[in-house]
């Protein structure tokens, strides 16, 4: 019976997979992905098309808060702080709102992007930056709502929105030069003691060259002023290794004193245990 039972419930589920009805959105999402310079820039936006009905005035009320689309929130991301205006945009995503007016766009970025449409409660404080930029008549008319990015340089790039006859483009730099040039910067001095601790503890635990192991975390510690417990952890545990066990003691000595400082009782016991276990 309990079989039967299951072999039922198997065969309703699948009847109601199989019946479920596949209909295409009258406002179908999408998704852009572009890098400025060293930033990305995503969208995700619902493109609602005319179908013969007046869009701005009329669909679109003028001078009223605009989700900029369809179904749930326009939402806009950088990977890093842009400037909008002479203003900082923070790194983050952003629901985007537009108030459109005949001659000009308020473009709002609001910093949640939970709301169906617009919020039910509209606060100031969540809005992250405000601008406004001038709205151009279009030739011929643009039958979905378009959301892109376009005249890309290395240093900004424009939001573009069309539709019906409208056209907006909001420009947005990106941090390119201070992002290169750290890189720069950063490549050229050689690599961090982070670098070396990793690179390390890889040829430590991979059972590659130990002595090589040895060279990168002499390295880490000489570029460090105070030395890390888990540094001086990771050198005597590769001077055991080599079989230098008086060497391993003495650098086991100066983690646990190290450890025992920051209050780690993990790297404690395992520093006791080690200089234990090596002294035999």
């Amino acid at each position: 019976m309990k079989n039967f039972l299951i072999l039922v419930a198997i065969i309703i589920a699948n009847f109601t997979i199989e019946a479920q009805v596949r209909t295409p959105e009258s406002s179908p999402k999408t998704t852009i992905n572009q890098v400025v310079g060293l930033t990305d820039v995503e969208i995700v936006y619902s493109r609602p098309s005319a179908r013969g009905r007046a869009v701005f005035g009329n669909l679109v009320p003028f001078g009223k808060l605009w989700r900029t689309g369809a179904n749930q929130n326009t939402i806009i991301s950088f990977s890093d702080d842009v400037v909008i205006g002479g203003k900082t945009l923070a790194k983050g995503k952003y629901s985007l709102y537009t108030v459109p007016n005949i001659q000009s766009w308020e473009v709002i970025f609001y910093k949640t992007t939970d709301n169906w449409g617009t919020p039910a409660d509209f606060k100031e404080e969540n809005v992250a930056l405000r601008t406004t930029v001038k709205e151009e008549a279009l030739s011929k008319p643009v039958e979905t709502l378009t959301i892109g990015i376009s005249r890309i340089d290395t240093d900004f790039a424009y939001l573009e929105i069309y539709w019906e006859n409208s056209y907006a483009a909001l420009k947005f730099e990106v941090p390119t030069k201070k992002m290169a040039i750290e890189s720069i910067n950063k490549t050229m001095a050689g690599p961090s003691t982070g670098d070396y601790f990793a690179s390390a503890q890889y040829y430590y635990l991979a059972n590659l060259d130990v002595n090589k192991a040895k060279t990168y975390i002499d390295k880490a510690l000489e570029a460090t002023e105070n030395k890390p417990f888990y540094y001086l952890r990771l050198k005597s545990l590769i001077e055991a290794k080599q079989g230098d066990k008086k060497a391993a003691i003495e650098t086991a000595k100066l983690s646990l004193a190290a450890s025992e400082a920051a209050g780690n009782q993990d790297y404690v016991k395992m520093n006791k245990d080690s200089i234990s276990e090596w002294s035999k």
